[in-house]
């Protein structure tokens, strides 16, 4: 660092500087006579802490209460309309530009909320609207004309007639400003759609007409693009004979903004003109137009290159051969505009063009790709490959990215609409995946399961031969495609990406799928850093498991789904097996996780991080669903030992809160029965030695002598409490009860643990047993559990 005495100099300058900023900062504290006048009472309502603030408040506050208006007008309408509402009149006469702009929305939001009829409405707000409706700051005229072009919406037509349209007829006089003009127009647009057509031709076209042959080209472009709502609201006979010749005229004007409504304004109204009204009037305009694009008239380029398939479509019943081809050629012409001139050599001209023609061109190129779908069907998609092939090779090579992004956008209509013939363009498709730009790439994958389905099985006459010719140079695009995405930093493209790519089982084989992808996959799941990235993976992982049918390999990846991701020293990885797991719960059947996955997922209950267990017990109820009873009896066990492992061993307050809240959750849940089963070892049940039997009926018995015994011990040792001894009583013999189903499914730990939990449920109900009484009835529940384990030692 440089620290001559020039240099210093610098600095302290520099240091002046950021203490001259910091003043500002340091003045804007509001002294305490400034708090002072900012302080309202606060027993003041609302309504008259609106009226105070209005009255005697700063900007800002009245500011606030113009905004608070909807809640006013909802809470107390009747107060707000007489005293408020005439303040922020006053107010608002000479309020500032956010003030104005706040009023203009809050007076909308009354309107939508419906607070008041619609005749209260116009009566007390819509004089407000129409006095500033020409303020002199643009932005809050343009706010004010939004809510008055809503409120027509809403208005009975007796009020529009006397409030709007009549003084309408004042404020469209060329003696008037040209801010009034302009608001006339556009609001003369609003109405052509609210009266019937006599009214709008006596009353209405009269004003149009007049504004059209305005003096200000402002106005005039104004006015015709206001001539599609004129039109719609006359109809079509009237449309003919008053609107069609307007925009004749206006399409000549000397302002090229005129001009350019005008063509727009036609294009939009192509559907309202007969066969005579398209070849006599429209075709003649759109080939002026055409003609004079490239030479004096560049403005209109752009919207001609936008609209082109649209005209070409709407005016196709009418060209002859000639002119067909004259079209076809015209498109084919912006298609490569500011690329290279029609004889092949670089124009000179273009050479040293501006950086703003250079951007006009590329606009146009982009509107040429948008329209390509529509030139398929204007030449036909049996002609595509004579015709307009060279073109889309163009266009999906074009040395512009928008142009790329917009064919990509594309490329899924124009499969659709080729058909049989889709594979013409399959080294395209190619092209658009491998290409440099992320962005082309993004824009193709939403419908590339769709294009490559067309691909591999689209049209009736595309034979096996070139579906299978197809194959070898896509997989090798989409692995490209799939790489360039894991390199780069736009990640959401790779989730997408890899979201899409669900789909290959269906176009590709899965020996393809298991070399190329699935092992990639994998791969992408332990390496990668972005949690949707390898959620996205996971999911499409599962998906080609799923379709794989060779045990071999399946065996293979899950096992080093286990090892690498179950087992894996990460527990990022650890976490992402549940998350795998998830998935596979989702594609697989019940079966096939329970005898691959179910154990694996129980053993992360032994996981050292605290992260990996609150997943997994969140996952439980899932992992419990996939169990059916008896067949998975054995599992339900491990999973009992895994819970009651994590009750007592748990000591992360976190984890144990989400424990108990689990198991209260699988509580509920109820177990799938395997009825085949279950018949099959009923079966075998009926076929056993009846000394068993014997054991099994001599145990019953017991047990409801224990609970006759229990029962009449704490009756007679718990004297004026009747209540409470009965209700202990019929608790004793539910838990009996209760032994004997636990007994039954061979619950022996649930015996133990219930065992001394009932003794602090008998306690919590009376709680003046004696001592004497608890220690007989912990007596009587371990003996019991005694007896359970000397009945069936082999259980």
């Amino acid at each position: 660092m440089d620290f001559s005495q020039s240099n210093l100099f610098g600095y302290i300058e520099d240091l002046q500087e950021l203490t001259i900023i910091e003043r500002p900062i340091r003045r804007s504290l509001k002294t305490p006579e400034e708090i002072e006048r900012l302080t309202v009472d606060e027993e003041l309502s609302d309504i008259e802490r609106a009226v105070y603030l209005l009255s005697s408040g700063q900007d800002i506050q009245g500011t606030s209460v113009v905004a608070n208006l909807p809640v006013l007008m909802r809470q107390n309408p009747a107060e707000t309309l007489r005293r408020v509402l005439p303040k922020i009149r006053e107010v608002l006469h000479v309020a500032g530009v956010e003030m104005q702009l706040t009023a203009a929305v809050s007076f909308l939001t009354v309107l939508q909320d419906e607070s008041v009829s619609i005749h209260t409405y116009s009566h007390s707000f819509l004089h407000i609207i129409l006095q500033n409706l020409e303020h002199r700051d643009a932005g809050v005229s343009n706010a004010w004309l939004e809510t008055l072009l809503a409120v027509i919406e809403a208005l009975p037509k007796e009020t529009i007639r006397h409030e709007i349209l009549n003084p309408l007829v004042s404020k469209a006089q060329l003696s008037q400003t040209l801010q009034s003009r302009l608001l006339s127009c556009k609001i003369m647009g609003k109405l052509a759609n609210k009266f019937e057509a006599h009214i709008i031709k006596r009353e209405i076209l009269p004003l149009v007409k007049s504004l059209c042959q305005d003096v200000e080209y402002e106005v005039r472009t104004c006015m015709c693009r206001q001539l599609e709502h004129i039109a719609q609201g006359i109809g079509t006979e009237l449309a003919k004979t008053v609107v069609l010749p307007e925009l004749v005229e206006l399409s000549r004007d000397e302002g090229s903004s005129v001009r350019l409504a005008a063509f727009e304004t036609l294009v939009n109204l192509l559907d309202m003109f007969d066969a005579d009204d398209r070849s006599q009037t429209v075709l003649p305009l759109v080939k002026s137009f055409c003609e004079k694009s490239f030479k004096a008239d560049e403005s209109i380029l752009l919207s001609l290159s936008f609209h082109l398939g649209k005209l070409c479509n709407g005016l196709y019943g009418i060209f002859t051969p000639e002119q067909h081809l004259r079209f076809l050629e015209f498109y084919k012409k912006l298609s490569t505009l500011g690329l290279q001139q029609e004889n092949g050599h670089n124009d000179n001209q273009l050479q040293i063009q501006t950086l703003e023609q250079e951007k006009k061109y590329i606009s146009v190129r982009k509107n040429c790709a948008y329209n390509f779908p529509a030139m398929i069907v204007f030449v036909d998609p049996k002609n595509f490959h004579l015709e307009l092939y060279s073109i889309f090779f163009c266009l999906c090579h074009d040395p512009e990215v928008p142009v790329r992004c917009t064919m990509a956008i594309s490329f899924y209509e124009v499969a659709k609409l080729l058909n049989s013939g889709v594979y013409t363009i399959h080294k395209e498709l190619v092209t658009l995946l491998q290409d440099e730009s992320l962005e082309v790439l993004d824009a193709l994958v939403g419908h590339l399961p769709e294009i490559l389905e067309l691909m591999t099985n689209g049209g009736e006459n595309s034979g096996s031969e070139s579906k299978l010719l197809s194959v070898p140079d896509l997989i090798p695009a989409l692995t490209t495609a799939e790489q360039r995405a894991a390199t780069s930093l736009k990640w959401r493209t790779h989730e997408k990406l890899l979201q899409k790519y669900a789909c290959l089982p269906h176009i590709i084989p899965s020996d393809q799928i298991y070399y190329r992808f699935l092992h990639r996959m994998l791969t992408i799941i332990l390496t990668n850093n972005v949690l949707p990235v390898q959620k996205a993976a996971a999911r499409t992982l599962c998906i080609y498991l799923r379709h794989n049918r060779k045990q071999e390999q399946r065996h293979e990846i899950i096992q080093k789904l286990i090892e690498q991701l179950g087992q894996g020293k990460s527990y990022w990885n650890r976490l992402r097996f549940l998350d795998t797991c998830e998935f596979i719960m989702e594609q697989f059947s019940k079966s096939f996780f329970c005898k691959y996955f179910f154990l694996p997922v129980l053993e992360l209950t032994h996981d050292p991080v605290a992260n990996v267990r609150m997943k997994l017990c969140y996952l439980l109820p899932k992992v419990k669903s996939t169990l059916k009873i008896p067949t998975d009896k054995h599992l339900l066990q491990q999973l009992e030992l895994c819970i009651r492992k994590l009750l007592c061993q748990e000591k992360d307050k976190d984890v144990l809160t989400i424990v108990k809240r689990t198991v209260l959750e699988l509580d509920r849940m109820e177990i799938s029965v395997d009825a085949e089963q279950l018949e099959k070892e009923k079966q075998q049940n009926e076929g056993r030695s009846t000394n068993i039997n014997d054991k099994m009926f001599e145990k019953k018995r017991r047990d409801s002598k224990t609970s006759s015994v229990l029962a009449k011990s704490i009756a007679h040792s718990v004297p004026g409490s009747s209540s409470g001894t009965s209700a202990v009583k019929a608790l004793l013999q539910d838990i009996c009860l209760q032994y004997q189903e636990w007994e039954r499914v061979a619950c022996y730990p649930l015996v133990m643990i219930h065992s001394g939990l009932i003794l602090l449920v008998i306690v919590g109900m009376l709680p003046s047993l004696p001592v004497l009484l608890l220690a007989t009835c912990l007596t009587q529940l371990t003996k019991r559990t005694m007896e359970i384990r000397r009945v069936s030692p082999e259980r």
